[in-house]
């Protein structure tokens, strides 16, 4: 009987529909911690990456020099000093155009490290609205395998002529799994949506921030240099 009773005993007297329920719990649970080991690495890369452009940004160094070094790895830049690598990219390119005007040259520039920013917002958020689908049906999907294995239960019963709390007990004991599994899978899930969506979007706030800052540099520099 004690046997019977441990997960395995229970899982593999199941009926098929529960095992299904059960089998897929189980896959959306691997999904989803795939999803957060693999997010916290690219939330905690995309955060030191940004603290250490913002050190070389605001150090003094020339943008020119800075925008130089960034180019000879643009393959492999990412967040903030793609924003920043990009904006300078297309000021340069729109300064050197005859008819240009101060306005235009420094909206180009913002425009262009927009379209990055959106970009990098996406990369992100990757992975975000699947943690969050599985966090929100999880739940469901086990307590469908509840009910459906209460109700063979049940139905087993009504087919004896006397029912004992050792018939009854595994069957109950089968279908509350997959409502345990349920949960199992779906509160890490939301727990990491919940914290990885807070830090995306301090993420994204600093990246605006700072392209902003840099409009604002840029348009100096367009000033300055039109007088």
């Amino acid at each position: 009987m004690q046997a019977e009773m441990s997960f395995l005993g229970l899982f593999l007297q199941a009926s098929l529909l529960v095992k299904f329920v059960m089998l897929l719990l189980l896959a959306m649970s691997v999904y989803s911690w795939t999803i957060i080991f693999s997010r916290s690495r690219v939330l905690k890369a995309a955060h030191e990456a940004l603290e250490h452009f913002e050190k070389r940004f605001w150090s003094g160094h020339d943008l020119s020099r800075l925008y130089q070094e960034t180019a000879a790895r643009s393959e492999r830049i990412g967040g903030g000093e793609k924003i920043f690598f990009q904006g300078f990219k297309e000021f340069s390119r729109l300064h050197t155009m005859p008819g240009r005007n101060v306005d235009s040259v420094t909206e180009g520039a913002h425009r262009s490290m927009r379209v990055v920013l959106s970009r990098e917002v996406e990369e992100l958020e990757e992975g975000l609205s699947a943690l969050a689908t599985i966090g929100s049906i999880s739940p469901y999907i086990g307590l469908f395998g509840t009910v459906w294995g209460i109700m063979n239960a049940f139905m087993a019963l009504g087919q004896v002529q006397q029912a004992s709390l050792n018939m009854v007990a595994p069957g109950i004991a089968e279908a509350l799994i997959a409502t345990a599994m349920g949960l199992f899978a779906a509160i890490p899930a939301v727990m990491a949506y919940n914290r990885y969506t807070a830090k995306m979007m301090r993420l994204e706030t600093a990246y605006i921030n700072l392209m902003e800052e840099f409009t604002s540099i840029l348009h100096r520099q367009a000033m300055n240099e039109s007088e």
